[in-house]
């Protein structure tokens, strides 16, 4: 298990069809992305499980590899975004953790 802290931006991922919902996530940095591929291990599609927390919450969750971004993406769900007040654009202080 490797432990990591950073700071990045929550972003929407625009979908192409109507009603697809709202999907957000945080981008992890290069250095915690190379660091985590080349440390835990993957399942399936490459996803790697980790334990998240943004302020005062935290959960068990899963990154994934995005080739379009060239890092793993963190998704985070409706329930952490608003109990932390979360939106768009918001800079989030994160501790990850793998397991």
């Amino acid at each position: 298990m490797t432990e990591h802290q950073f700071t990045a931006d929550l972003w929407q991922w625009k979908a192409r069809e109507e009603g697809a919902g709202a999907w957000f996530f945080l981008s992890l940095p290069f250095d915690v992305a190379d660091a985590i591929d080349e440390t835990a291990p993957s399942k399936g599609f490459g996803s790697v499980r980790v334990e998240v927390t943004i302020g005062a919450t935290t959960w068990r969750t899963s990154v994934f590899p995005s080739a379009a971004e060239k890092t793993f993406l963190l998704p985070v769900k409706k329930a952490v975004r608003a109990k932390e007040g979360l939106v768009e654009g918001s800079g989030c202080v994160v501790r990850l953790r793998t397991v």
